[in-house]
């Protein structure tokens, strides 16, 4: 019987003496309803339809490498808008970087509101565990946005802390986007759990006392079981390489980790817009065109982990890094670029609205995100540069104030590892790996401009060509490399691990 199982059980028998009477709900939509809205708010009556990914299609994405850069020029990332050359550290900060930021916010991923509802942290669990041979302190949190603005919202960010139990003192720590779980949940002793058996039977059979019967025909049974686990689940690979699991190399590195659950600080669709911190935030109601989508919105959520984090005395807060795959990979990026205090990041399979250009022709295109599917993740204001008919005229991709390669730069000086697979084991040519290569390089210049290392290879993006498969460019704070496996960034957390305890100065555990 499970936890959670078991839980129902008990209440069910124990019998709630009184109910709450829930608020009356905010209005919800469809997705489809808040999609024509913002459409209707921003002036456009049709959209481009987005590229097919089955390349028998007839609409299906451009993967012709001779006419994937329609766009071949981006926006200098160290050129301000009145045209003048940015040449100093200072001119950066004080000029280019606001500027960006601002379109940023306004164009793509939208804003954060200046008044959001603060977050209180509270550890529901505290557990000493084992993962692999390493004992560990595991906490399971939960961080409960005030809601008393609007009681029918309720925001609960779920997160899960792990660190190695006999650390000589706070170690570096990845929060990763992901379900938030404990590793490996101790286990209560033969004598407890009899005890705990006993007193369920009883309750049960206080319930109904026809149960007497049952369990004196099976004296044996027992309602709550040990849960079965496997002690050498650690040691089983999870990459093509054979390696353990990211969370058992990190601790094994003398690492810690924090698991972080989106879907707890905003859901992924259009209908949830009106809840999560979006909707808590907006008491309900749908959004403007520069309100934030879900990718800020997960970004925010992880600066709330931070915030805790930052309290916690096992956990080095000057070295925490932030991870993804994928829609995460993207939200990975977005809380580098915007959030400061993250010290490095691993960007995996990010594709579109992540490390890829925006100002590419092949595979996933800005209409795909301009879908019904996907738009919540952007900013309203990102639907125009799809418009094929609106009251401003036609916009493509081309009209963007800013692009992939300038997100890239917002992370600068810190550690930035853009990692992705291959498509013959599914990490598709849709995301356009040379796409995200080509952005890596143009973000080189205000890396060193800062003071870091960049790829170490040339800044002529236009005739950039990605390294070989395997062959990583991890000699600055910039970091590349392609791994030959699938949609995941597993097979490079290993490198990522060494490259990052060469900047940060950390030795594994012994």
């Amino acid at each position: 019987m499970t936890r959670i199982a078991l839980a129902a059980l008990i209440a069910f028998a124990a019998g709630a003496q009184a109910q709450a009477v829930a608020p009356q709900a905010s209005a919800a939509m469809t997705a489809e309803q808040d999609h024509d809205l913002m459409m209707r708010a921003l002036g456009i009556r049709k959209l481009r339809p987005g590229p097919s990914g089955n390349e028998s299609a007839p609409n299906h994405a451009n993967y012709d490498e001779a006419t994937a850069t329609p766009y071949p020029n981006l926006p200098d990332a160290l050129t301000l808008r009145n045209g003048q050359r940015v040449t100093t550290a200072e001119q950066w900060w004080k000029e280019r970087r606001p500027e960006i930021v601002e379109d940023f916010e306004r164009e793509v991923y939208g804003r954060v509101p200046k008044t959001v509802p603060a977050v209180h942290w509270q550890v529901v669990v505290t557990d000493r565990e084992m993962l692999g041979f390493t004992p560990v302190v595991a906490k399971q949190l939960v961080g409960h946005a005030d809601n008393s603005a609007d009681p029918a919202i309720a925001v609960d960010i779920k997160m899960t802390v792990v660190v190695p139990a006999n650390a000589r003192g706070p170690v570096p720590l990845l929060m990763m986007f992901g379900r938030a779980a404990l590793p490996a949940p101790a286990q209560p002793p033969e004598e407890d759990l009899a005890r705990i058996n006993a007193v369920v039977k009883q309750i049960l059979i206080e319930k109904d006392s026809s149960l007497r019967a049952v369990f004196d025909r099976y004296p044996a049974y027992e309602p709550v079981t040990r849960a079965a686990q496997n002690p050498f689940a650690f040691l089983q690979p999870q990459t093509p390489g054979g390696d353990p699991p990211t969370t058992a190399q990190l601790i094994a590195d003398g690492w810690g980790y924090a698991y972080i659950d989106p879907a707890s600080i905003q859901a992924d669709n259009g209908a949830g817009l009106t809840r999560g911190i979006i909707g808590l935030t907006n008491l309900g109601h749908p959004r403007k065109p520069d309100d934030w989508g879900a990718l800020r919105a997960w970004a925010w959520g992880a600066a709330r982990g931070l915030d805790y984090l930052e309290a916690d005395p096992a956990v080095d807060a000057k070295h925490v890094g932030i991870e993804g795959v994928s829609r995460y990979g993207k939200a990975a990026l977005v809380t580098l670029a915007f959030e400061p205090r993250f010290a490095m990041g691993l960007i995996g399979s990010s594709g579109k609205g992540g490390a890829t250009l925006h100002r590419r022709n092949f595979g996933e295109a800005v209409e795909s995100l301009a879908g019904t599917g996907e738009y919540h993740w952007m900013a309203g204001n990102y639907l125009k540069y799809a418009a094929d008919d609106a009251t401003f005229g036609r916009k493509t991709a081309a009209d963007l104030p800013v692009d992939s390669h300038e997100l890239i730069a917002l992370c600068a000086p810190r550690l930035t590892f853009i990692s992705y697979g291959i498509p013959e084991k599914g990490d598709a040519k849709w995301l356009d790996h040379e796409g995200s290569f080509m952005a890596t390089v143009a973000a080189q210049p205000v890396f060193r401009l800062l003071g870091a290392k960049g790829l170490g290879v040339s800044d002529d993006y236009h005739d950039a060509k990605m390294p070989p498969v395997n062959v990583g460019l991890l000699d600055g704070q910039l970091a590349w490399r392609q791994h030959d496996g699938g949609h995941t960034d597993a097979p490079n957390v290993k490198y990522f691990i060494k490259w990052a305890d060469g900047f940060i100065g950390h030795s594994a555990r012994r």
